[in-house]
């Protein structure tokens, strides 16, 4: 029972032998690639620069290959994995034709598929990237820019507002408290990251400072010293732009007379 066994595993090892053989003594077409080196591959056809054409997955038989553009010799690769560098500057511009042909070492000649490409200078290739990059980073500015003033004029006066020693709510972003005036207040999202501290503004005092995210506990603490803190010669106010404003202006009355 062992020899059967064993004669029948040796016949399905030399199956599988036999039939991958003949599958790669009969691949009739190679398959050519591009890849980009260094300069620009846009939407569609468009290249320009220095780029590599090479053959994806070559057979163990396949001893040199020639590479091709319009028919015409670009230079060839005798060693594996078959490739060839090339700069789209060399040729003339427009549409071209990248092909290439494999030779096995028993002699077969094996044709690739064919890869069209259009040639462009340097300066439609700069133009192109511009008219790419230019909308998608003002797009990224004006949602940064949103994201960040809009919550600050609807809630411009509310957080100022709010009575000392009140307790609020600090979500998702966490809450700090101000080193300028030691007010607790939630921090944004979107703020600015430098290591373990953000840069963000006090809604109170309006000063802008780098804060460390705080406990709860500690913004709990705060928000209870608000109270003892609003000493005369230490006041913590909670004026609004407009208060302050209208306060400056009867300042410079006073100084102008």
């Amino acid at each position: 029972m062992k020899k059967v066994f064993s004669i029948i595993l040796i016949l399905c090892v030399l199956i599988t032998f036999t039939v991958s053989h003949a599958q790669t003594q009969s691949i009739d077409q190679l398959q050519l690639g591009i890849n980009r080196d260094f300069g620009y591959g846009g939407f569609g056809n468009d290249i320009q620069g220095l780029f590599t054409a090479h053959i994806n997955n070559p057979p163990d038989n396949l001893s040199r290959v020639v590479f091709l553009i319009d028919n015409t010799t670009m230079g060839e690769d005798t060693t594996a994995p078959f490739s060839l560098q090339f700069n789209t500057d060399s040729y003339p511009l427009g549409t071209h034709i990248l092909s290439a042909v494999g030779y096995t070492s028993d002699g077969k000649e094996i044709d690739t598929n064919k890869i069209t490409a259009q040639f462009v200078p340097a300066s439609s290739a700069t133009q192109a990237i511009v008219k790419f990059v230019v909308p998608v980073f003002g797009m990224i500015l004006l949602i940064g820019l949103i994201s960040v003033f809009l919550p600050l004029l609807l809630n411009k006066g509310k957080m100022a507002s709010l009575p000392l020693g009140a307790q609020r709510k600090y979500g998702v972003g966490g809450g700090a408290i101000c080193p300028k005036c030691s007010r607790p207040f939630p921090l944004r999202l979107w703020w600015l990251n430098i290591g373990f501290k953000k840069i963000d503004r006090c809604p109170y005092c309006g000063k802008w400072s780098f804060v460390r995210p705080s406990s709860m506990d500690d913004l709990r603490s705060a928000e209870t010293a608000e109270l003892a803190n609003a000493q005369p010669d230490n006041p913590i106010t909670g004026e609004t732009e407009a208060d302050k404003q209208k306060k400056e202006l009867d300042d410079s009355r006073y100084q102008n007379m």
